[in-house]
């Protein structure tokens, strides 16, 4: 049993693109698929399919690299808020990563969203992590 299957995901995702992995699979949840859609909106990953055949089911993304230099689109993954320390700001106090080339994935009352989409709707929340 996983305690805290947010760090599970990004810990995946992180050791795939440290060993040059083209796939990873994650067990399915609905914040991991929003998580994912994230990625693939902003342009992390290339494409992400989700199977829900085992009831868990399982989401597999395809991650992205660089064609030439063979550099991942994914520099850093970190988990900001844990079961253990929530971390909530509100709209005025919202965190920039790398002075706004990252993102931070929030989770608000209208579901997750970017740092940059919280702040354009004047929403906080639980900030659960940052990607560059």
């Amino acid at each position: 049993m996983v305690t805290d299957p947010i760090a599970d995901y990004l810990t995946r995702v992180r050791n795939a693109v440290m060993a040059n992995h083209r796939i990873v699979e994650i067990p399915a949840s609905n914040m991991k698929k929003e998580l994912t859609r994230i990625l693939m909106e902003k342009g992390y990953i290339l494409n992400f399919k989700t199977e829900d055949e085992p009831k868990p089911g399982v989401i597999k993304i395809a991650l992205k690299y660089h064609p030439v230099t063979k550099q991942p689109a994914i520099t850093k993954l970190e988990r900001v808020s844990s079961p253990g320390l929530r971390k909530y700001v509100p709209a005025d106090k919202l965190p920039r990563v790398m002075n706004g080339l990252g993102i931070a994935v929030i989770s608000t009352s209208q579901g997750l969203m970017t740092d940059k989409e919280a702040r354009q709707q004047k929403i906080g929340g639980e900030v659960i992590c940052y990607i560059s």
